[in-house]
């Protein structure tokens, strides 16, 4: 992905991290409670097989349609 479109998505994780602070469920696993930011470059990385960073310019919009649906429904 181009230097353009990476800062566009990493934006997008960040208002999409902030939007999701404090609203991820309780996991056993993260006793101080879950890092929203790396939940949605996880997310992006299990769903397309690499880090947003890694993505064709292509992927742009199914990234951001993606993130968007994160924040819809936190797991």
């Amino acid at each position: 992905m181009d230097d353009l479109k990476k800062k566009e998505l990493w934006k997008l994780i960040l208002l999409a991290g902030d939007f999701l602070k404090y609203k991820l469920p309780e996991n056993d696993n993260h006793s101080k409670g879950r890092n929203s930011y790396a939940h949605i470059s996880l997310c992006i990385k299990n769903k397309f097989g690499l880090s947003y960073k890694d993505l064709p310019n292509e992927k742009f919009e199914k990234v951001a349609e993606y993130i968007d649906f994160l924040k819809k429904n936190p797991s």
